[in-house]
């Protein structure tokens, strides 16, 4: 079976090579960057994928969480099904999701810190305030 490259997630290697770049060389421009890369593909309808996870008893699906070294506790989204599978099978699920709902959906949810993208590889966690970065200035019109 062929896998098909969703449309929503095609774009996203802009995404990840920017990510790329920040981790060589991590500079406050280089940041700049992804988070302006990241709101040009939520303008176009770029979607994520997000991990879920399965139904505990009470039907609610809950979004696929990851801890990080601090213990805070992220989001986990993925820019492409290739950095989704370097978990090795830890995600059980996931479904597409658009950038700008994940992004609206996680500055507004007050019990995790943030989105992490590709938790495995290409990452970059997206805490509230570059979270509300992205939303900002969509709104400022700088």
């Amino acid at each position: 079976m062929e896998t098909l490259k969703d449309e929503g997630l095609q774009g996203n290697e802009t995404i990840e090579e920017a990510i790329l770049r920040l981790q060589k060389e991590p500079t406050p421009e280089l940041l700049a960057h992804v988070l302006t890369v990241i709101r040009r593909r939520m303008k176009e309808g770029g979607q994520a994928i997000l991990s879920v996870e399965p139904p505990s008893g009470d039907d609610q699906i809950r979004i696929g969480t990851v801890k990080s070294a601090d213990g805070k506790v992220w989001w986990a989204a993925f820019t492409s099904f290739d950095e989704e599978l370097k978990g090795a099978g830890s995600v059980k699920s996931t479904f597409l999701v658009s950038l700008e709902q994940l992004i609206h959906m996680a500055s507004e949810t007050k019990e995790i810190s943030g989105v992490i993208f590709n938790p495995w590889n290409r990452t970059i966690m997206l805490d509230h305030t570059l979270l509300s970065i992205i939303i900002g200035e969509e709104n400022a019109g700088h």
